[in-house]
This record gives structure tokens, sequence and C-alpha cells, in this order.
């Protein structure tokens, strides 16, 4: 009777094995559904860039708006007949001179 009851355990055992560990496993499934969140959240933020870049370069092709404003905050450039005032806030001081080199000590 012994042996019987420590075979069917054995047999539990054995069928259990590809539940837990083999291929199409609970914690192979569980470890594919961790990666297909993380593939389906970097998906959607590709999404959301490439429509911001799809816009931006609609608005590039279709009015000069866009490229005006590029033109102004990474050139620095301004318009004709145009004066550039600059506001420094509490917060924000303004840059030091640049110091003149020290002469060499003998």
């Amino acid at each position: 009777m012994r042996l019987i009851t420590l075979a069917l355990a054995a047999l539990l055992l054995l069928i259990q094995y590809p539940l837990w560990l083999g291929k199409g496993g609970w914690l192979r499934v569980k470890d594919f559904e961790g990666q297909v969140d993380i593939a389906h959240k970097k998906n959607a933020e590709l999404i959301a860039r490439n429509a911001k870049l799809d816009s931006e370069v609609r608005d590039l092709k279709d009015g000069t708006g866009a490229v005006e404003e590029r033109a102004r905050y990474e050139l620095s450039m301004i318009k004709q007949n145009e004066i550039f005032i600059q506001i420094v806030g509490k917060g924000q001081a303004a840059a030091p001179p640049p110091l003149a080199p020290k002469p060499p000590e003998n």
C-alpha cells in the first residue's frame, strides 16, 4: 500500500512539472505577459512621439510660423527693425564676465 502511495505521489509531481516549469507553464506565461506589457508601454510612447514629430513636420511644410519660431529660439534670430530685449528674473543671475587668464608664476 505504501508503494502505491509513493508511486501516485511521484506521478502527481511529474504531472505538475509541465504545468509550472514546462514550455507553456504558468511561470513562463507570467514572464511573457510582463514582456508584452513593457512592449505595449514602449509602443504607446513611440506612437505619441511619432504623432508629435508628424505634426511638427506638417507645421514646417505648411506654414512659416513654425520656421520662424525655430529660428527665434534655436538660432536667436530676430526680424528686421526688431529690438531684442532679455529680462533676467530674480531667480536667474546674469552670467559673470569671463576672467582674464593669470600670468604664469616664476
